[in-house]
């Protein structure tokens, strides 16, 4: 019996079976030759929100959700996020290698020159009404890119594809900045290609009649990291989406539109927005044991604690509560701080949470950074969807590279109805004669 095969017995048959392993793992494919009769389709798994299928093989970003390790192309994150920046950290995620002197200058060149948007999409934003959703205004309008950019449906030329990969990085915070400009009814400031990557989205903010905007350093920096912790984490909801929608073959513009909708759903991308809400709502430190004892009684749930994956204390919350510190330096404290530390504290020590293994996510202290920053609430999102585009577009070219690539179509349980009788209209709601 070779030892890398898993032996399965079918009871009902009393078949034996030996299915291969291969890094841990079976081919689901392989169940089907599992049958009752040989006209069956033969076995499947049933794995609902996919929380235990490997959809696809990766080389972009590891995860050890036991031990809280992140590391995107074998680096850690700890690392990138102390001695890299976002743009050669973008480079990683695309071309798997860090790059040289000369690597990294002509990467951030084209994308500097990528920056500005079409006059037209200034207008198609002007469309969208003043109280839009910069979310669904960032969604609308990248969708609408693959309309200006119709050579961007080559996906296999990747002469072509990169360029389309310069540009979403590019235009990214251009288009967020503007959504955010025109929830406001302010005019749009363009892109200062003198500025850092951070320090133009800054700018694109915030600018008003100085000549030149001149970005605080901290806020910057901040700005930066934050967009390094939010690059890509592995096949969560909206790598998942741009997959699946990106193995059909579309352009990247609409597989991003279908990713960005992925991330505006509360469970994903607005969780920083819930960690506010409730940190408000809590109103005071004195008030946290009331809530406490809510939330272990399901009366009240604790936004920003546990994770889908981690089961230790998420890595990119570590870094995050150290350059809040900065932040508050420049911006003062902000007063949910207080609030949050001792929830952390307790979280921390009481056994409740340890043993169901509770800790602050990534999204616990961001909410906190960007609100001290003057960033408004339902701009959150719009900034994890800016950090995120590298690893959406990263999943998307590894598919696309990959030998083994189809389109995406999950199988179902199917346990309907089946042969019904057709009863015309006149007929329906008429009782049966006995």
């Amino acid at each position: 019996m070779a030892k890398d095969t898993l032996s399965i017995t079918d009871n009902r048959t009393g078949k034996n079976y030996e299915i291969p392993i291969e890094n841990d793992t079976i081919r689901a494919a392989d169940l089907k030759q599992i049958k009752v009769k040989d006209d069956d389709f033969g076995m499947m798994s049933y794995d609902p929100a996919f929380g235990n299928t490997a959809a696809c093989i990766s080389r972009v970003t590891f995860i050890d959700g036991d031990n809280g390790i992140l590391q995107y192309r074998g680096y850690p994150i700890e690392v990138l996020a102390e001695k890299s920046n976002f743009l050669e950290v973008s480079y990683l995620l695309l071309h798997g290698e860090l790059p040289t002197k000369t690597e990294y200058d002509q990467w951030v060149h084209n994308i500097i020159h990528h920056t500005i948007v079409h006059e037209n999409i200034k207008r198609f934003m002007d469309g969208f009404r003043y109280d839009a959703h910069p979310m669904g205004m960032l969604l609308g309008t990248v969708g609408a890119l693959s309309t200006f950019y119709p050579e961007a449906k080559d996906i296999f030329n990747k002469e072509i594809r990169d360029i389309q990969v310069h540009r979403l990085i590019a235009k990214m915070p251009t288009m967020a900045a503007f959504a955010y400009r025109h929830s406001l009814g302010m005019p749009y400031v363009y892109p200062d290609n003198d500025l850092s990557y951070a320090g133009n989205f800054l700018n694109m903010l915030f600018k008003m009649t100085e000549l030149k905007y001149k970005p605080n350093p901290a806020i910057e920096r901040a700005i930066d990291i934050l967009f390094i912790l939010h690059a890509d984490h592995e096949q969560n909801c909206s790598a998942s989406a741009m997959r699946n929608v990106g193995s059909s073959l579309p352009d990247p513009y609409s597989a991003t539109a279908a990713a960005i909708a992925a991330l505006y759903g509360p469970l994903h991308g607005g969780a920083n927005e819930g960690v506010l809400q409730m940190l408000k709502e809590i109103g005071s430190v004195k008030n946290i044991p009331e809530y406490i004892k809510k939330a272990k009684s399901g009366e009240f749930r604790l936004m920003g604690f546990g994770h889908r994956v981690y089961k230790s204390y998420d890595p990119r919350a570590k870094i995050i509560k150290e350059i809040a510190y900065d932040v508050f330096e420049v911006t003062g404290k902000n007063p949910l701080l207080d609030i949050a530390l001792e929830l952390e504290k307790i979280a921390l020590e009481d056994e409740y949470f340890v043993k169901r293994k509770l800790y602050p996510n990534v999204d616990f202290y961001s909410g906190l950074i960007y609100q001290s920053m003057g960033i408004p609430l339902d701009m959150f999102t719009v900034l994890f969807a800016i950090g995120r585009t590298p690893g959406w577009l990263a999943q998307w070219i590894e598919l696309l590279e990959d030998p083994e690539r189809r389109i995406a179509r999950p199988r179902q349980i199917y346990l309907g109805e089946m042969d019904r009788k057709y009863v015309p209209m006149s007929e329906r709601g008429k009782k049966k004669k006995a």
